[in-house]
């Protein structure tokens, strides 16, 4: 069976793609976030994307600073929600656009088979017996 990948899929696979180029953690003290904060949120976002579905990724969390540091708690709590919630976003428009495909599919295998139903009944009462002269 030939499964096309249409227009949605390709971009949340881009979108998946392209978020590794730069730092997470780089972009958002580039942003003026605090290390410590972008360290946790990058660190819970990783967690977040793995328990969204993501085969990618792995759980991180250095618990001495979450229990310590205050910003890398709340940066790993902000990270893994963001993260898990786009990665479950991601994972439900991917199972969309493949259940869609199988939806066009069936519909065409559909049409398919009333087409041949209706030339079988269109046939049904031709004479074919002189077609063997055709050889």
């Amino acid at each position: 069976m030939k499964v096309a990948i249409d227009l949605p899929v390709i971009t949340v696979l881009s979108l998946v793609l392209a978020t590794g180029c730069v730092s997470q953690k780089e972009a958002m003290v580039k942003k003026g976030y605090p290390l410590v904060y972008a360290e946790g949120f990058d660190d819970g976002c990783h967690s977040g994307n793995k328990a969204g579905g993501s085969l990618f990724d792995e759980f991180r969390k250095d618990v001495g600073r979450f229990s310590r540091e205050s910003n890398y708690a709340q940066g790993w709590s902000d990270g893994f929600r963001q993260c898990e919630s786009q990665q479950e976003a991601a994972q439900r428009q991917m199972r969309i656009a493949v259940e869609k495909q199988k939806l066009a599919e069936q519909r065409k295998a559909g049409e398919r088979a009333a087409q041949y139903h209706l030339e079988r009944q269109v046939l049904k009462d031709v004479d074919t017996s002189n077609l063997k002269y055709l050889k």
